[in-house]
């Protein structure tokens, strides 16, 4: 092998753009290493472990079941309770992972910043690949309601949408990526921001086609119903429960604005990320 196959020289980005693919790639074994340590710290100390993966949506399923579905009688166009929240739930939380730990990440890896050079996008990346674990673990436990509610008789109906799965989990993911690198370089100046970004994300989620579907926040919410459809998780939602169980209110429209707004989140975050990488030390 080369000897000077992985040599690099450190210098000043040109541009706010210089994203340092290359480098990016070089440091994958770092990426890996840094997946595997989010998922065996966070889990090292718990008795339960991993099952954790299964308990949290499980239980959140069976609470929004009783306060909205049962309580509050809030429609679910016509899907079985707990899986139309099991499918909401599912999807929110991989965009509220990757929102809440990308937000802090200029925060919670100071002092490694400070010690060692390498891609500092290296970071964000591995918080979403990490998360990409626990979403799959959820989506499988949704897929089992989905089977358990099919064989009870359940009117459930895969639609073509299903196919735009891989649209969705992209946007999900850099949706949280580039809002919450917009956060993380905002809270190295602002740190009241830390905060507020846990309770701002849970008031989000009421605006979010989580807890219901777009069509009763429409029919029973027409003045305010505005800022559920202007909120880009929600046709991503909409598209993900009608691509799954055939219910929701797909639109091209939607999707593509959902589209149009991450990437300009995701462009603008890089762009501020990699402004405030070159002297954050200096703040934080």
């Amino acid at each position: 092998m080369n000897e000077h196959e992985h040599d690099w020289t450190i210098e000043a980005k040109t541009t706010l753009f210089d994203l340092k693919l290359g480098e990016v790639w070089a440091y994958r074994d770092l990426l890996l290493l840094l997946v595997r340590r989010d998922f065996v710290s966070f889990y090292k100390q718990t008795i339960l472990g991993p099952l954790w993966f299964f308990i949290q949506p499980l239980f959140t399923t069976i609470i929004f079941t009783f306060i909205f579905g049962n309580l509050a009688g809030i429609s679910t166009d016509g899907l079985p309770k707990p899986l139309f929240y099991m499918a909401g739930i599912t999807a929110w939380n991989y965009f509220a992972d990757c929102l809440n730990k990308t937000s802090s990440v200029f925060k919670d890896n100071a002092g490694i910043f400070g010690k060692v050079y390498f891609p500092r996008l290296i970071m964000p990346l591995s918080i979403v690949v990490s998360n990409l674990v626990r979403f799959g673990v959820q989506l499988m436990l949704f897929l089992l309601f989905m089977g358990y509610y099919y064989l009870s008789g359940a009117h459930i109906q895969i639609s073509w949408a299903i196919l735009l799965f891989p649209l969705l989990l992209m946007l999900m993911a850099f949706l949280g990526l580039g809002a919450g690198m917009i956060i993380s370089a905002m809270t190295t100046k602002y740190r009241d921001l830390a905060f507020l970004i846990g309770f701002g994300v849970q008031l989000l989620m009421y605006a979010t086609t989580v807890i219901y579907p777009l069509s009763t926040a429409i029919e029973k919410y027409p003045k305010y119903s505005w800022i559920i459809e202007y909120n880009p998780m929600t046709p991503i939602i909409e598209t993900f429960r009608y691509g799954f169980l055939g219910e929701g209110s797909f639109s091209w429209n939607g999707l593509a604005y959902a589209t149009g707004i991450t990437a300009v989140l995701f462009i603008v975050g890089i762009v501020i990320f990699n402004k405030v990488e070159r002297n954050f030390v200096d703040t934080v």
